[in-house]
């Protein structure tokens, strides 16, 4: 579980492919205060990740063919920037809100303007992800926990104050550039409980209709 509050950047060392997916090899500037462990949780630009193997200033991750399919992982390239947040752990504040690090799907950053010192940005996404996204609630874009300020069928838009767009990978991004995209997981798990409940309704219909009634 994450907070979407970037700790820190850092560069991708090196991305190397492998049979059944690849190997992730991420420095940061100094050391981390605790140490990073073997297995633990790591979210990298949002997506949550197991830290394979660690030093001062580095680790290393494994990603499977399926989280590279899902995620736009696989082409990251050499000196990228990477968003990235440890675990949280039972104790911490938990400002942002809470992110599970599963992507939901790839949204294409569409348009980015200014206002007054703020940077706007209008993501392209699938409908089904925009269905799950409300206004002035909470969206993780690569990673990131920001407030939407307009959502359309098929896009929203989010508000970057200064500090966020200097202190993580926001500032790199250009229009047409993939983004990870994860909604609320409250919302989720409304819309799925929702979806649930009409499916049954149908059932229930479909079954009093073919002689099956009370």
């Amino acid at each position: 579980m994450f907070t979407g509050l970037i700790e820190t950047v850092g560069r991708l060392e090196r991305y190397e492919p492998r049979s059944a997916g690849a190997r992730l090899v991420i420095v940061r500037e100094g050391p981390w205060n605790p140490a990073l462990e073997l297995g633990e949780s790591i979210a990298v630009q949002g997506a949550c990740l197991t830290v394979t193997e660690a030093g001062v200033d580095w680790f290393a991750c494994d990603v499977l063919a399926e989280t590279l399919e899902r995620t736009v992982l696989r082409y990251a390239r050499r000196g990228q920037r990477l968003n990235l947040e440890r675990a949280l752990r039972l104790g911490d504040r938990l400002g942002g809100h809470m992110v599970s690090g599963h992507i939901d799907g790839v949204g294409r950053l569409a348009h980015l303007r200014m206002e007054g010192t703020d940077h706007i940005m209008r993501v392209d996404c699938a409908r089904d992800i925009a269905e799950g996204i409300i206004l002035k609630g909470s969206v993780a874009l690569d990673g990131i926990s920001l407030t939407v300020t307009s959502v359309e069928k098929e896009s929203f838009e989010v508000k970057i104050i200064p500090w966020t767009w200097q202190h993580t990978s926001l500032h790199e991004r250009q229009a047409g550039d993939r983004m990870h995209v994860e909604v609320d997981m409250i919302g989720k798990y409304v819309k799925r409980y929702l979806w649930q409940m009409n499916q049954n309704d149908l059932r229930e219909e479909t079954l009093r209709a073919a002689g099956y009634g009370d």
